[in-house]
């Protein structure tokens, strides 16, 4: 089973991801902004994939990005967000994601975009 590591500092979306991701049948652990996300990747945390929001509290999405590249090198990261700016996508794409995506994002897009990025998901 993939597990997918979800990272917003909205609750309902959190729920309405995790969801989503769990009928799909991936394993899904949740931080609610880039520190907490950081420190269970320190921790230990080893997802097969991470999705992070771009606007939180104390760390945001591209220092996340940025700080979790030089621990998981290879882990596909893509990006979530309400923003459709070229120069915050560019931003994200030079700190080390993935991909983008722009929310809302509906729960079939967000698994094709998933089964895309994660091979064998």
């Amino acid at each position: 089973m993939k597990s997918v590591f979800l990272v917003d500092d909205s609750a309902t979306m959190l729920m309405s991801l995790k969801g989503t991701l769990e009928i799909s049948g991936f394993q899904v652990e949740t931080a609610t902004d880039g520190e907490a996300a950081l420190t269970k990747i320190k921790g230990g945390l080893r997802p097969d994939l991470i999705i992070t929001d771009i606007n939180m509290p104390r760390m945001d999405g591209i220092g996340l990005i940025k700080e979790a590249r030089k621990l998981l090198r290879f882990t596909p990261i893509l990006a979530l967000t309400t923003e459709s700016q070229q120069a915050r996508r560019d931003e994200a794409k030079q700190s080390g994601a993935t991909g983008w995506l722009v929310k809302p994002v509906g729960g079939a897009d967000l698994v094709k975009v998933i089964r895309q990025v994660l091979p064998g998901a």
